[in-house]
């Protein structure tokens, strides 16, 4: 273990000893100073998923979530310096967390805030012209062999909870209230960024199904089986003017 490494250790478990050698500038106990530097440490890790996270906090309440947050940071330490992305491992915790127990939905809406995060840092990509989308859908032959490329902002989240109400109840400007929400209805959303913004939209079972085949990069035949499978009146042009519409179409191959 080398020097960086060790001392990362030691500013996050409290259990071990002050290294060697240690001292202060104005002599004042080194044991003392490191636990202040610890304790800013491990807040400042909070703080950065409490800005991530918004929601979940709001729904456990910030006493709650806190605490929650120091025992993940112990268990979880950061593996980059950009704290923006710190937390792609709290979804999981939260589902393991035993005393989140009484939430079932909790990690599910930690895990869509997690994607809008994605979401807002993706590459850009040009969506692809509506002309030329037209003339692959009219060659019928070759359209279920068809493979859509979709934009790197897009994310899928299927739930057996409603996520996407649980989440905009949230919102200033949703007008829903949590009264009003059934957090054991399952719900699907797509998160992907418009421009500068991140969009959460809730999908239909048949759309939720297609996208999760195309995002498995499945041919557009076995795609659409699988959205109607899902839902047997699902529309087809419903589900692409979604795509188009949103420009979440930005290429496509052909395979024979």
């Amino acid at each position: 273990m080398n020097t960086q490494q060790h001392w990362a250790r030691v500013l996050l478990e409290p259990a071990m000893a002050v290294p060697t050698g240690l001292t202060t500038w104005n002599h004042t106990d080194p044991a003392k100073r490191l636990a202040v530097h610890r304790n800013n440490v491990v807040v400042s890790l909070v703080d950065a998923l409490a800005c991530t996270f918004p929601v979940t906090l709001q729904l456990v309440g910030e006493t709650f979530f806190r605490a929650m947050a120091q025992v993940f940071v112990h268990a979880h330490p950061p593996r980059t310096r950009v704290l923006a992305h710190y937390g792609d491992e709290l979804p999981w915790f939260v589902a393991q967390f035993p005393p989140a127990a009484g939430l079932p939905y909790l990690a599910d809406v930690a895990q869509l805030e997690w994607q809008r995060l994605q979401a807002l840092h993706a590459a850009d990509a040009a969506a692809m012209e509506t002309a030329a989308v037209a003339r692959l859908l009219a060659d019928v032959e070759r359209l279920p062999l068809l493979r859509w490329q979709l934009h790197p902002s897009l994310h899928l989240l299927q739930s057996p909870h409603a996520v996407v109400s649980l989440w905009a109840a949230h919102q200033p400007a949703s007008g829903l209230a949590m009264q009003d929400v059934d957090p054991a209805r399952s719900e699907s959303a797509l998160v992907f960024r418009s421009g500068l913004n991140v969009m959460v939209l809730q999908a239909d079972p048949g759309l939720a199904a297609l996208l999760a085949a195309l995002l498995d990069n499945t041919g557009f035949g076995a795609a659409m089986e699988q959205a109607f499978s899902a839902e047997p009146g699902f529309d087809p042009s419903q589900g692409l003017a979604v795509l188009i519409r949103h420009e979440l179409l930005i290429g496509a191959q052909r395979r024979h």
